[in-house]
């Protein structure tokens, strides 16, 4: 297993390898939710919200489209610092989940690894990023695009490292 810039990438690919190395980085989120729950006196749900999507939540999305988890105990894992910030306030503690991040106005965390997935795509094909969208992906050889030049084929792939794999995981059919 080797790391780059955070990022521990296994031999078969599996993002579960990379999860579990994220425990630390789950415990550094746990830790750094415990300190803001300790040292801020007054809750206020507008500033404790800011504090976690700032000191808590970055933890858990670094460079999400390059590892974005793809099983249930995966997401699951990631998603409990997030459920356990959502409970801190006592008028939402016996709220649902869902009913919760309605109220403090967040998105699920496997909504946002999707909007950081779609981001860099669009970086990708309007060329922002230094990341040829040639490299990844391929573009549909039709002419019914609707529109647009950008239409991309989907590749299509049996081996599960493949299969959720960034080029595959945004291209829609």
């Amino acid at each position: 297993m080797a790391r780059d810039l955070g990022v521990y990438i296994s031999s078969n690919l599996n993002s579960s390898e990379h999860c579990y190395e994220l425990v630390g980085c789950y415990y550094k989120a746990k830790k750094m939710l415990g300190l803001v729950k300790r040292t801020v006196k007054h809750k206020i749900l507008d500033l404790m919200v800011r504090l976690y999507e700032s000191l808590v939540r970055s933890h858990l999305e670094y460079c999400s489209p390059v590892w974005n988890p793809h099983y249930v105990k995966d997401k699951l894992l990631l998603d409990k610092v997030q459920r356990r910030f959502t409970r801190l306030f006592d008028d939402l503690k016996k709220l649902e989940y869902n009913k919760r991040l309605r109220k403090l106005k967040l998105w699920r965390l496997e909504e946002r690894r999707n909007c950081a997935d779609l981001n860099e795509l669009l970086k990708m094909v309007r060329g922002i990023s230094t990341v040829p969208p040639d490299s990844y992906f391929r573009f549909a050889e039709e002419t019914r695009t609707r529109g647009h030049r950008y239409k991309l084929a989907k590749v299509h792939s049996r081996c599960d490292a493949r299969l959720y794999f960034f080029s595959v995981r945004v291209v829609c059919e």
